[in-house]
């Protein structure tokens, strides 16, 4: 066997491939319950949604088409608090989570009302009750002051919030690792091979045998996933993002559209690209962005912009997470989503603790986000 290819002996009990908020909250979750977890990334050159996203910790409809990854959502929202706590008081980072409720503001009558009619739905599909209230223009303006002229009105949620998901990234890398948790930036793991109740990883700088393992690797699950008995439909959607200059505090909420972070700068975003694999930025669809953002608040007509970007979410073919355990290979489990910041605080509790432990809370109805789903 070649030097470069040689497995680790001294590989952890659980592996986890995937070094982004996905992976790093599960391996941090199974980690405190005292199992010994290694993560294997693929490097900084890599699709990385952990780096490109909003910053949302975003409950309000989100699972309109599936009840149980609604009440996952607030579940983990309602996790946040202590999670966060938790990071700062043992890194010293503060993530800067705020969880004041969140506005989503629509520009027309007709999306106001459209956006009101699904939440009603959610909220039937919800007896212990789906906390939401609808604003019009003058109750949008006492909570936001600069709200534009033209907005008919807005739709609150007070379980919605917003942190610093570069902050929050380093956070866990970093409790993670004092815990004794090991992160090798292995490059793409190009081959899983169960061998008699393990699985051997291959990559570009070795070999790695592990008893448990997780698939956290976003888009990368799609050839993994097989490997390992199970089928992972992911693709990618792009979404743009502006930042501008930092500016007076105007901005207590975060919006599904524009938030203003802890250092004054404003974020504006929200683009749903079907574009494959490209990762990069076009005028037209962040003109479109901008120029909501000034229908928004018309302050932002003469701010600067200093930077954008593209990044890639993975979605599933219903836009829901998927959460399986490997039929054929137990032990395998397939760990995907496009929400790793709001779910971050649901990954590293309970969803943790069903990987650690083989058994899931029934009240997380896992059964529901199998991926088999797509095949019925």
């Amino acid at each position: 066997m070649s030097e470069s290819l040689r497995v680790n002996r001294d590989s952890s009990e659980v592996a986890v491939i995937g070094g982004g908020l996905v992976g790093l909250a599960v391996a941090l979750g199974i980690q405190q319950q005292g199992q010994q977890v290694t993560v294997y990334d693929e490097g900084d050159v890599a699709f990385r949604a952990s780096r490109g996203n909003f910053g949302l910790v975003w409950v309000q409809g989100k699972g309109d088409n599936m009840p149980a990854y609604a009440r996952l959502s607030r579940l983990s929202s309602q996790l946040w608090g202590d999670m966060a706590q938790q990071l700062e008081q043992h890194t010293g980072i503060d993530i800067q989570l705020s969880q004041r409720g969140g506005v989503f503001v629509c520009l027309t009558e007709d999306e106001l009302e459209q956006r009101v009619q699904m939440l009603n739905g959610m909220a039937a599909n919800h007896p212990e009750g789906y906390p939401f209230e609808v604003l019009d223009h003058q109750q949008v303006k006492e909570l936001m002051p600069d709200i534009g002229p033209t907005i008919p009105g807005a739709t609150w949620g007070p379980e919605d919030g917003h942190v610093n998901p570069l902050y929050l990234l380093r956070a866990l890398v970093q409790r993670f690792e004092a815990l004794g948790g090991k992160l090798v930036n292995a490059g793409p793991i190009t081959k899983i091979k169960p061998d008699n109740g393990q699985f051997v990883l291959e990559s570009v700088g070795g070999r790695y045998s592990c008893n448990k393992l997780v698939l956290a690797a976003g888009l990368g699950n799609k050839a993994l996933a097989p490997m390992v008995g199970m089928e992972a439909q992911v693709f990618p959607n792009r979404g743009q993002v502006l930042i501008a200059e930092r500016v007076k505090h105007f901005l207590d909420y975060p919006t599904g559209h524009v938030r203003q972070t802890a250092e004054g700068t404003v974020q504006c975003g929200d683009s749903k690209e079907d574009v494959g694999f490209d990762s990069g930025t076009s005028t037209d669809v962040l003109a479109q962005i901008a120029n909501r953002a000034i229908t928004m608040y018309p302050l932002l007509k003469d701010v600067r912009l200093i930077r954008s970007w593209g990044a890639l979410r993975i979605m599933t073919p219903d836009g829901n997470p998927i959460y399986q355990q490997s039929e054929q290979y137990p032990g395998a489990y397939l760990v995907t989503c496009h929400s790793g910041v709001t779910l971050a605080a649901a990954h590293a509790g309970p969803i943790a603790d069903w990987i650690a432990t083989g058994k899931a809370d029934p009240n997380l109805e896992l059964e529901k986000f199998d991926g088999r789903r797509f095949k019925l």
